[in-house]
């Protein structure tokens, strides 16, 4: 499977800075642009050349996609509904109702999944429609750490394999960590649920 490629300027900042490019890729795609698996390439990569390091590149690329997200939500904020109706298309009213019913899961969850799934549309809602910027910092912040250490931990342990199934498979693994993820949701609701009262 080809892999995903940067146009030459972001090569040779990533060539030349090492975690500050990947930084660099991580802003842009989170905001203004789209590399879809670049910036888990490049965690991959990076991680495989330079093993003791790769916590450092995991910490680069989640706060790399931190910032630009956050840019991207001031932009929403600031741009107000028509901004997002005009991004968002035919998806605009349920990504608003998923988002004023789940403030932090309506971010956490798009943001660990792997492409090609959906996420700046939620970025976007979380601005429009007034998500605290605390609780938007904190699920993005998770979620890309959760997300970089994971592929950074298999790329050490497993090699350049861990990027081509990420990229051959990218839908299947989306679908199994969100059904992770619901099991996890279900387990707390069930093992935290009120307690009878007793008489």
């Amino acid at each position: 499977m080809k892999q995903p490629r940067l146009p030459h300027w972001l090569q040779n900042a990533v060539a030349t800075m090492g975690g500050g490019g990947i930084f660099l890729v991580a802003f842009l795609d989170s905001s203004v642009l789209s590399f879809p698996f670049v910036t888990d390439a490049l965690v991959i990569g990076l991680s495989l050349q330079k093993p003791a390091r790769m916590p450092y590149y995991c910490a680069m690329a989640a706060l790399g996609s931190l910032s630009g997200c956050i840019w991207l939500y001031l932009l929403a904020k600031k741009g107000g509904e028509a901004f997002f109706h005009r991004h968002a298309r035919g998806r605009a009213n349920k990504a608003k109702q998923w988002v004023q019913r789940h403030a932090f899961l309506s971010v956490f969850i798009p943001g660990i999944l792997p492409p090609p799934s959906p996420f700046k549309i939620f970025v976007l809602a979380e601005g429009v429609f007034q998500v605290p910027l605390r609780t938007f910092i904190f699920a993005i912040l998770l979620s890309r750490t959760l997300r970089y250490f994971a592929e950074g931990i298999l790329a050490v342990r497993y090699g350049e394999g861990a990027l081509h199934v990420m990229m051959a498979h990218g839908g299947t693994l989306a679908l199994a960590i969100l059904a992770v993820l619901l099991l996890l949701y279900l387990a707390s609701r069930w093992l935290f649920r009120d307690s009878p009262a007793t008489h």
